[in-house]
């Protein structure tokens, strides 16, 4: 994986709060998305029942379960490689249970039990609630799996247990699954259809978040913009639904709205969006409310229109470029960042040069770059060559990383002399005397600590800045 201006966290190991009385551990390690960390508190909330506690140390773990991720083969091979630091482990420790959940689990399937040795349990994105029952089965010495993927599951009714947070930002799970049949991507075929779960949940999750200290929360979703409640079921079967549920189905900026009024002083930020669905009433919803942060995660993967057919991305380049002036339209200060995927299958040099020229028309603020991976199972590996020689992706890759480095530090550099608002997160990596948060827009800004403390937000005065990061003092 490239390493990107704003990189998702990878292999974080979750601790947990101990419950009394509860014996067993649990080592918890997630790679991927934001999902997968968000279900892996799913998984250590129902675990926590069972009698886990979790701990940070891999050595006394009587469960070692890891959350996995398919979009790349890199992301893949990485955890073969936690596979063998876990063998190592076990056979000094043979009681040791070793468990893979998430999207590799449902990739691979029966396959992981037969490759790798070591493992003892498979289990899929959306067979969490089944873990008691599996465990039971390993507990009598047998191997257990279950990657059912399900047509209504959404965790909608567990209570989440925040693991290794800061107590400040927190994820709210809002739909699982996608639809967007993306011909480079395995996540329809590992997470299933489009399902949303129930907004009153949602924002009973969101009171006993605020009620326990949190100021932000970011609603998660494969696609969020494709959010629709109508009293449960599948997102494509809201066609078969009755005049009295299409009357009173809530979409994603309904959604938002309810989100924002039910604490107008929570910061609630949403990922990831898709160009397709993201609507003109979602952009003017962040704009009617000062608490909705104004970022939008907007994956485009190509400029090229011939490259985004091939990949079925329903959108074009002209439609792209249209919806970004909506939003700087209607949402003047919104910083956009995006992933962009290089090498894919046929792409030549003029495709190339179109993600160019596409990157200096939205002079994204920072952004996610990789190489074309080819997934097994999806169309793109069944239907096209991977014919873009690894030298000419990694060149072509390089020249896009380049040309973000450019656009984030224009894009950081006109925040200088303003005042932005800044809730603080935690330590600077770089200085004990200061403190780090990030703005609305989702541009992180380091200050002197003086007598602020963590969870306050701040009013700060940019007077430097690096590529990615703003510089300044308190006001």
């Amino acid at each position: 994986m490239e390493k990107t201006i704003d990189e998702t966290k990878q292999g974080e190991h979750l601790v947990l709060d101990q419950k009394e009385g509860n014996t067993r551990k649990l080592f918890i390690e997630s790679y991927g998305c934001a999902m997968n960390f968000s279900d892996s508190e799913i998984v250590a909330s129902i675990l926590s029942d069972q009698g886990f506690n979790t701990t940070q140390h891999l050595e006394e773990a009587d469960l070692v379960l890891v959350n996995t991720c398919s979009i790349r083969d890199k992301a893949e091979q990485t955890v073969r490689k936690r596979l063998e630091k876990y063998n190592a482990v076990k056979r000094i420790n043979p009681k040791m249970k070793v468990g893979v959940l998430g999207c590799m689990a449902e990739r691979l399937k029966t396959k992981f039990l037969e490759e790798e040795k070591i493992v003892d349990l498979v289990v899929g994105p959306d067979a969490y609630k089944d873990l008691p029952n599996l465990l039971a089965e390993v507990d009598e010495g047998r191997d257990a799996i279950n990657v059912i993927l399900s047509k209504d599951e959404t965790y909608g009714d567990i209570s989440p247990v925040r693991l290794n947070t800061n107590g400040v930002s927190a994820f709210v799970s809002i739909t699982r699954g996608c639809d967007n049949m993306c011909t480079f991507c395995v996540v329809p075929f590992t997470r299933g259809r489009e399902r949303s779960r129930d907004p009153q949940s949602i924002i009973e999750e969101i009171n006993d978040l605020w009620n326990k200290g949190y100021k932000e929360i970011t609603l998660l979703g494969q696609n969020v913009d494709s959010y629709l409640w109508y009293g449960g079921g599948l997102k494509k079967d809201f066609e078969k639904a009755s005049d009295m549920q299409k009357a009173t189905a809530v979409g994603f900026s309904s959604l938002l709205a309810m989100c924002a009024d039910a604490h107008p002083e929570m910061r609630i930020r949403f990922s990831t969006s898709n160009p397709q669905d993201l609507t003109l009433d979602v952009i003017e919803t962040m704009a009617a409310y000062k608490n909705i942060c104004k970022h939008i995660h907007l994956p485009v993967q190509s400029g090229s229109n011939r490259i985004l057919k091939a990949m079925n991305r329903l959108h074009t380049r002209e439609e792209y470029f249209a919806l970004i002036d909506n939003i700087r339209r209607i949402l003047p200060e919104c910083s956009i960042s995006q992933d962009l995927i290089s090498g894919f299958p046929t792409e030549t040099e003029q495709d190339h040069q179109d993600t160019l020229s596409l990157m200096d028309y939205v002079k994204y603020n920072f952004g996610y770059m990789f190489t074309y991976s080819e997934r097994p199972g999806t169309m793109a590996e069944r239907k096209l060559d991977d014919d873009v020689p690894e030298e000419v992706k990694k060149r072509r890759l390089a020249e896009i990383v380049q040309k973000q480095r450019e656009h984030s530090e224009i894009r950081t550099k006109a925040y200088i002399n303003s005042i932005v608002e800044v809730l603080i997160e935690r330590e600077s990596k770089k200085s004990s005397n200061e403190w780090s948060g990030r703005t609305s827009q989702n541009v992180v800004a380091v200050f002197p600590k003086k007598h602020y403390k963590v969870g306050e937000l701040v009013k700060v005065k940019i007077t430097d800045c690096t590529s990615a990061t703003l510089i300044g003092e308190a006001i």
